[in-house]
Order: structure tokens, then C-alpha cells, then sequence
């Protein structure tokens, strides 16, 4: 078991997050949803959008996740955060 104090280490990404410039106009569409909603394109989506096909359900999964339920969507990311941040993960 490493003491408490060992070092984290970190990964390069292997797959590329892609900017608005490097996308079909579709996933276009998305990124400037996002950027009007949430003033930001979440990294998650940015990777996944090497695959537009599941990059559409993701985010209609998300769109669920956030818009229902009794937890107030602040809360809800605060937990993506936290569980990004216990996982070791860039959120």
C-alpha cells in the first residue's frame, strides 16, 4: 500500500477532444447548444464527438439526467465533479 503522500500520476489523454472548428456541422449544432446553455463544451462530450451517432444519445441521456428528478441540476453537477475529482479524473 503506497504511503499517503505518494505522488498522483497523471495521464495524457489518448483520445483528442475536438474543438468546434473540427466538427461535421451537426455536432456543430450541439457544441453551440451547449455554449448557449451552459457557456462551455464538457470534455466528455468534446471526446466523445469523434462519434457523432453516440454523441447524439449521450447527450439526450444527459438532457434527462439533468432536466428530471428532484435534485437541483447545481447539485447534480456538483456531484459529476466530486465524483470526477474522487476518481483522479479531468472533469
Amino acid at each position: 500500500m503506497p504511503p499517503a503522500s505518494a505522488p498522483l500520476i497523471s495521464f495524457m489523454p489518448r483520445i483528442s477532444r475536438l474543438d468546434r472548428s473540427a466538427v461535421t456541422p451537426e455536432v456543430g449544432e450541439i457544441y453551440d447548444n451547449f455554449m448557449k446553455v451552459r457557456g462551455n463544451i464538457p470534455n466528455m462530450f468534446r471526446t466523445v464527438a469523434h462519434r457523432p451517432e453516440l454523441l447524439r444519445t449521450m447527450v439526450a441521456h444527459f438532457q434527462v439526467v439533468m432536466a428530471t428528478g428532484v435534485l437541483p441540476a447545481k447539485l447534480k453537477e456538483l456531484l459529476f465533479v466530486r465524483v470526477s475529482q474522487m476518481n483522479r479524473c479531468e472533469y
